[in-house]
């Protein structure tokens, strides 16, 4: 059975017919996004700082402060490994066997942190720390300090505090107690989230 015509220039004309209501409709979306565009994102960085390793708590500050410099609303949590960086004393005092073992294997504070790669028994810290000396560039207690100064918030995890045995006196003064639902606040509005 064969086409007239007729029936082709019809089926065409339905066809770009319906074709321009679907750009129509689209170029209608568009406009409505455009006026509204996504609510809630405000100029934020939210962190979560995972790593106990000296280099990667370096990275995470200076990302920190240089985000808090520039009036980013500015956000650490510290979870698991990354409590290392929170600390400044070890406690054995009132916990298990397990949590003391954590207590002794894991470093105390920023000053004890090895390096993530060629750490070579702690000579590889020592290295990063004189190289930084040499270049000017603030020492990691620096930048935690000035961290602290430029209104970073600092969060520590609450079950990965629990879960390694970490007590409240092993931690630095002035930071936030926290679980996942507070890290998720800062970063559903955040412009910019890490996980370092």
């Amino acid at each position: 059975m064969s086409m007239t015509v007729t029936e082709t220039t019809t089926g065409r004309e339905s066809e770009t017919v319906a074709l321009l209501e679907r750009i129509a409709a689209l170029e209608a979306r568009v406009a409505a996004l455009e006026a509204h565009p996504a609510q809630g994102i405000e100029d934020r960085l939210a962190m979560v700082v995972f790593s106990g390793d000296l280099d990667k708590a370096i990275a995470a500050l200076i990302i920190a402060t240089g985000a808090a410099s520039v009036g980013l609303e500015t956000s650490m949590f510290f979870t698991f490994w990354g409590l290392n960086a929170v600390k400044k004393q070890k406690v054995f005092a009132g916990k298990n066997l397990l949590e003391q073992g954590f207590a002794a294997m894991l470093p105390a504070g920023l000053g004890q942190m090895g390096l993530s790669q060629m750490n070579f028994f702690g000579a590889g810290a020592q290295i990063i720390r004189k190289l930084m000396r040499d270049h000017g560039v603030m020492s990691v207690e620096e930048l935690f300090n000035l961290a602290k100064e430029l209104g970073v918030r600092m969060v520590v995890c609450d079950m990965s505090r629990e879960l390694l045995g970490v007590r409240d006196e092993e931690l630095v003064d002035g930071l936030e107690h926290g679980g996942v639902a507070t890290f998720l606040g800062d970063a559903t509005r955040a412009k910019v989230t890490l996980f370092i």
